[in-house]
């Protein structure tokens, strides 16, 4: 089986309009060494919750995670090492970084300790857009860091974000031409989400206007070689991104962090559990625990930061993953992992599916077919199962 770490940077130029991960700006945060430390304390309390072994992945996200000075990225290398996390040629060893804030010293440092895969955040090219999700960068600062990436021949993905308002198809064509251009091996595109009422829902485009903008993304890339191989990702081939695999294929992965999630196969149908996203409260409690050990999180946190997965709630996550991937759900996979009427079930909701042109079938495997994968959430409601209903 795989293994991952995510190791979370919540450090930030300035948050970005758009953005509800758990982030600071920078000044209004404890400085990045005492925070380092502080995830070195979470190493040792929790290291026994995985059996050691030399990492699949190794994934630093944030925030920005080269915001941070390089030798703290290397430290925390380290110090998984002491405890058995070892990195290789092998590992995909991922950070992610913003234009403008790296240079050649700090890219050699982070190439000398394995460092091999970089997600950019560009989310676009266009200047006003940029400004108007409050991204500090501009386009010509990203061009220069992906001219510095491309020098040294590097693995890079970033995202694009698309139905902004007041975006056309024509800018957003102008985004997916230049990421092309620009050498991405991998790249996400995301719509943006937000709540009624928030300062972005207003000059979106349209509904349809927004299934246009995923269409041509779709043809576009493909046209270029690269493979859809999940709902809002592509990549040429094999430079899939290994760490967000691990979550769609039942693996097990260690986060590291402020609200940084985990996933444990320690209970019978998995054991998911989160760390605080308050920055005062997260340190509090690592530090407060000092240099105890635990076997296990559901043994030692507070109810409300782990969830001890009943069998409805591990079937529905296995549906609703492995459908997010082109691969789809395995069979062999469904009936090793769950008891026969329960996989019987499952599959004769996708016969129902199918039915309605949602879903296919292959020899050993159903996948969303293009009007499933627009209509995902309705076929993920069809899976989602309820305590009680098997």
């Amino acid at each position: 089986m795989a293994f991952g770490v995510y190791v979370h940077i919540p450090y930030c130029i300035q948050r970005c309009t758009y953005c509800d991960f758990a982030t600071y700006e920078q000044s209004k945060i404890l400085p990045p060494d005492q925070y380092v430390q502080v995830l070195f304390s979470e190493i040792r309390q929790k290291h026994k919750y995985y059996t050691p072994r030399k990492l699949d992945t190794l994934y630093f996200g944030g925030g920005t995670p080269s915001l941070i000075p390089a030798p703290l990225i290397v430290s925390i290398i380290k110090e998984l090492e002491k405890f058995g996390y070892t990195t290789g040629p092998d590992t995909e060893v991922t950070i992610e970084i913003n234009p403008a804030t790296i240079n050649t010293d700090k890219l050699k440092m982070y190439l000398d300790h394995g460092v091999n895969r970089f997600s950019v955040g560009a989310q676009t090219f266009d200047n006003r857009l940029l400004k108007m999700v409050h991204r500090e960068h501009n386009a010509q600062q990203t061009l220069e860091t992906l001219d510095l990436l491309r020098k040294h021949n590097l693995n890079f993905s970033f995202d694009i974000l698309f139905a902004l308002p007041s975006q056309t198809l024509e800018g957003l064509k102008n985004d997916v031409r230049i990421a092309i251009e620009q050498g991405a091996r991998h790249l996400s595109p995301y719509c943006l989400t937000v709540p009624d009422g928030h300062p972005l829902s207003k000059g979106r485009p349209i509904e349809d206007e927004q299934v246009e903008m995923f269409e041509f993304i779709e043809q576009e890339l493909t046209g270029k070689g690269f493979q859809q191989y999940e709902i809002s990702n592509f990549a040429l081939p094999g430079y899939e991104s290994q760490h967000n695999l691990l979550y769609w294929t039942d693996q097990e992965y260690w986060g590291l962090g402020l609200s940084a999630h985990s996933y444990s196969r320690s209970t019978p149908w998995g054991t998911r559990y989160w760390n605080v996203n308050a920055i005062g409260e997260y340190t509090k409690q690592i530090q407060g625990d000092g240099s105890q050990e635990f076997l296990a999180p559901h043994k030692h946190l507070p109810e409300s930061q782990f969830e001890v997965l009943e069998i409805h709630q591990a079937l529905t996550d296995f549906c609703h993953t492995s459908l997010r991937l082109m691969r789809g759900l395995k069979v062999n996979e469904l009936q090793s992992k769950f008891p026969e009427a329960i996989s019987s079930r499952v599959l004769n909701i996708l016969a129902n599916i199918e039915n309605k042109g949602w879903v296919r079938k292959a020899e050993d495997s159903w996948s969303l077919t293009r009007e499933g994968i627009v209509l995902s959430n309705r076929v993920f409601q069809d899976l989602t199962f309820l305590s009680g209903e098997i």
